[in-house]
Order: C-alpha cells, then sequence, then structure tokens
C-alpha cells in the first residue's frame, strides 16, 4: 500500500510590542482583531515569515524574540479557488519587539493600531485568536501547546505547557 504524507500548513504571527507596552493589532477582514502573522511560503523560513507577514499587514518592523505558543487547528475544511481541501494548520506565535516603520492597513485589515495590552482580550473576537493571546499573558518562560477546532464552532482538545 502507497503511503501518503500528513500536510500541515505552517503559519506564524507576532505578539508585537512597542515602547509603551502597547500590543500591535490589526482588524483583519475575516475574523476581526489579531495580533498579525500569516502562512510561511515555500522555502521561507519562520523568523522571516514573522517578519515579512507583520511588515506586509501593519508597516512595523520587527525583532522576533521568544516563541510562546504552537498551536494546531486539526480540522481540514473545504477549500477554495482551486484547492479541494485545506489542511491543517500549524501556528507558531512569537514575542516581538517594534523597531521601526510606519503603522498602515493593508489589503488584508481594514485598521492597525497599537493598543493598550489591558484591552486587547477584550478586543478579540475570534476564539482560537483569544485563546492564542492568552498563552501570550499566561507566559511564563514555557511555550504553550494548544489543539483546536475552528468549524462550526470552536472546540478546545488540548491545553498544556511545554
Amino acid at each position: 500500500m502507497k503511503q501518503i504524507l500528513p500536510t500541515h500548513i505552517v503559519s506564524a504571527a507576532g505578539v508585537v510590542v512597542n515602547e509603551n507596552n502597547e500590543i500591535l493589532m490589526a482588524k483583519a477582514n475575516n475574523v476581526g482583531w489579531v495580533f498579525p502573522g500569516g502562512i510561511v511560503e515555500n522555502g521561507e523560513n519562520i523568523i522571516d515569515a514573522v517578519k515579512r507577514e507583520i511588515m506586509e499587514e501593519t508597516g512595523i518592523e520587527i525583532k522576533v524574540g521568544e516563541l510562546f505558543c504552537i498551536s494546531s487547528n486539526t480540522q481540514k475544511r473545504k477549500g477554495f479557488n482551486g484547492v479541494k481541501e485545506i489542511s491543517t494548520i500549524v501556528n507558531m506565535d512569537f514575542i516581538c519587539k517594534a523597531i521601526g516603520g510606519t503603522l498602515r492597513n493593508s489589503e488584508e485589515n481594514s485598521e492597525s493600531a497599537f493598543i493598550s495590552k489591558e484591552k486587547v482580550l477584550n478586543m478579540i473576537e475570534a476564539p482560537h485568536v483569544k485563546e492564542r493571546f492568552k498563552a501570550y499573558l499566561e507566559y511564563n518562560g514555557r511555550p504553550t501547546y494548544l489543539e483546536y477546532k475552528r468549524n462550526p464552532e470552536f472546540e478546545m482538545n488540548l491545553k498544556r505547557k511545554i
């Protein structure tokens, strides 16, 4: 029997902190307020992907720091634009520092802003983004691992320190 290797989309994001201890947020067109990030492209390393995605989405240049969360959306879903099925997603979230750039919007988000850390959790509507931000707030030097499914309803299957 022919073995088929599993396929995972790798994504990376950053909680970007500025000199006022505010968090960089983007109002994404599909899920509301998020900390920015996206899919790692073929041939790209994860650190460069975080830098590229945050620059593309918000105009902010960053320094990538510690990994605070690894999460898996283990639910395959129907694809679009000629793609039959979207694979499971493995996401890596990093603590980042803003080091330059000019804040702006992009094709993927209608608004970008630095927000007080105390207000961020209440702004996030998407449960999977909220859980990942909670992992940032709870970070104690050990990353959190999350496993969840998003559709039709959010379902957390595993949350633990690693």
